[in-house]
């Protein structure tokens, strides 16, 4: 079982650029710590899961989407307080990421308000 250490960083996983950017920003400028992942696999890569606090990612992405990156981490017992954020979400997507354990799964375009509502709830439990 892998050991989390108690952080209040927040993990970013988009492959899009400009989204990532912007929600570094966002976060920055609560005063929140983030880092900006390009790819799941990046993401897994850096052995930042275990210092991760909560994790904002895309669904769709290039190679590993988020929900693969969800089931991944959940097998690996690295429980992260996952929020998830789409332009192509529907229902069963929705369900499946919350029955997974997601704390929230926003559609873009999202308000701003309720991600960083959602954040401080993740890294509050």
């Amino acid at each position: 079982m892998a050991i989390q250490t108690k952080t209040n960083l927040v993990a970013i996983v988009d492959d899009d650029d400009l989204m990532r950017g912007a929600l570094q920003g966002m976060l920055k400028s609560v005063g929140l710590s983030s880092q900006a992942f390009a790819s799941a696999e990046e993401f897994l890569e850096s052995g930042q899961q275990h210092q991760t606090a909560c994790l904002i990612t895309d669904i769709r992405m290039s190679g590993m989407s988020g929900l693969e990156l969800q089931a991944r981490l959940n097998a690996e017992h690295c429980r992260i307080p996952t929020i998830f954020i789409t332009a192509h979400g529907d229902t069963r997507m929705r369900m499946q990421a919350l029955r997974a354990g997601a704390v929230e799964f926003l559609a873009k375009p999202f308000d701003d308000e309720a991600l960083l509502g959602s954040v401080r709830a993740a890294l509050e439990s």
